[in-house]
């Protein structure tokens, strides 16, 4: 099956003196970079900042759309979001029992007159926001120089 491009692609300009990153998503414009205790010179949101905002944005989106469509009384949505290497070996419902592994610690809290029942839904629905399932599942990455 052919591969499917809905998309312009996301371009990322950066060169060789420092971590800065220039990143065009369609009309829209946005920096990178890392911060100055990483050897940065924090002009932008971290690689791994961006990461959880896409996740954290997509979560939010997934909740609020499910809410809309049934009329329940959701006003607002937050999402922190923070990311750490754990051991293996400390978690206990992960597959992986050695080394390292990333851990996103994800919090929602959800603003409205929410049943219990209602709010325990969307908190189930927000695992299955795209960039979740994306990050969840098997990743293909294939780069190639052009």
């Amino acid at each position: 099956m052919a591969e499917q491009t809905q998309e312009p692609p996301v371009i990322v300009h950066g060169t060789a003196k420092d971590f800065s990153q220039k990143i065009e998503i369609g009309s829209h414009k946005l920096t990178a970079d890392e911060p100055v205790s990483f050897g940065g010179t924090d002009v932008g949101s971290s690689p791994y900042d961006l990461l959880l905002a896409a996740l954290g944005a997509c979560t939010s989106m997934t909740i609020g759309l499910y809410a809309r469509k049934r009329g329940w009384p959701l006003k607002d949505i937050t999402v922190s979001l923070r990311h750490s290497k754990i051991h293996a070996q400390d978690c206990e419902d992960c597959e992986t029992k050695e080394g390292r592994i990333d851990r996103i610690n994800l919090e929602i809290h959800l603003d409205g007159a929410l049943t219990d029942e209602q709010r325990a839904k969307l908190i189930e629905v927000a695992g299955k926001c795209p960039v979740h399932e994306t990050l969840t599942h098997e990743i293909n990455i294939k780069s190639r120089a052009v």
